[in-house]
């Protein structure tokens, strides 16, 4: 099998921004929120990670992320900078998504080194297990590499390669089911109305998860990870892993704190894609996607710990 027919067949070309000519955030995304958690504005504080030349970003990619949050009462915000003590004391809420070492903002070949100092790690370790709640999304090569390190300090081994179902094209879908969407109490939400019966995602990593997480998202017996050295690029010669059993989504009380961890960072996204003649929608606009919008409020709603909720 050759390299073109390779992507084709795993459905990474239909799907993935490396192809695309222009990728920006679908700003009429508008789902209904029913119920907001708060009133405008009086939420619970979210910064977004712009500060390790993050490919998704409050006013970029992720815009409709934010806006989503925003308009379920959250204070979302960019964090800019580093990450130790005095910044995160005023966050209630992080959010850290494709985070990249400068050597690979422009460039997406390995090596992908940590986009994390050592001492940002302890911060944010020290953070979270003194109460902080932190939403960690690493996508499939460089940015799985890139997490690597800090995904370590609290357990997780991330794969910095390409996972997904070889038995499928197209995006990934994970049902209740087949047994991989995984009843919990942020799949279930806190009423029938925050029920979530499946998730799409579009082509991420899978990782391991540590003795007392609880997976969301569990990968089967087809899914494998391609380790490419040069992303998208993948042929008969590209290692393969036994991606099986693994993970694409976790969350766990850390210490005083919670984490939450996804290898995909696309399905909370709300993004338009151009291929040559034609758009296509990619995220949680996805026609097909209809629950994904309702998890990433169901997570936000488990690692908001605010205690006068």
């Amino acid at each position: 099998m050759n390299k073109v027919s390779l992507l084709i067949c795993c459905g990474f070309i239909i799907q993935t921004a490396a192809f695309a000519q222009r990728q920006y955030a679908d700003t009429l995304y508008n789902p209904v929120i029913e119920n907001p958690e708060y009133p405008k504005g009086t939420g619970s504080v979210i910064y977004i990670d712009e500060g390790h030349y993050n490919f998704h970003t409050k006013v970029g990619r992720y815009k409709p992320f934010a806006t989503l949050l925003a308009r379920d009462g959250y204070q979302v915000r960019s964090f800019i900078g580093m990450f130790n003590r005095e910044t995160l004391n005023s966050v209630d809420i992080l959010v850290i998504s494709n985070a990249l070492h400068k050597s690979n903002a422009g460039d997406w070949n390995k090596p992908n080194p940590s986009a994390f100092t050592d001492e940002e790690i302890a911060a944010l370790n020290d953070w979270v297990t003194s109460g902080g709640s932190l939403f960690l999304l690493a996508d499939h090569m460089p940015m799985a590499g890139a997490a690597q390190v800090l995904a370590k300090s609290f357990g997780y081994t991330f794969y910095n390669g390409f996972a997904t179902d070889t038995t499928k094209t197209g995006s990934d879908l994970f049902t209740r089911g087949d047994g991989t969407l995984i009843s919990s109490v942020i799949t279930n939400g806190r009423n029938n109305a925050e029920r979530v019966d499946s998730v799409r995602s579009f082509t991420g990593q899978a990782f391991e998860i540590p003795e007392g997480a609880t997976p969301i998202l569990a990968t089967w017996e087809n899914w494998v990870s391609y380790q490419t050295e040069v992303p998208w690029q993948i042929d008969e010669t590209t290692p393969v892993l036994d991606a099986s059993n693994w993970y694409q989504g976790a969350y766990q009380n850390y210490g005083k704190g919670r984490l939450v961890v996804f290898g995909e960072a696309a399905m909370f996204s709300a993004q338009i894609a151009e291929v040559n003649d034609r758009s296509f929608k990619a995220g949680m606009n996805r026609e097909n996607a209809r629950y994904n919008h309702q998890l990433l409020l169901n997570i936000i709603h488990w690692l908001d710990q605010t205690p006068t909720k």
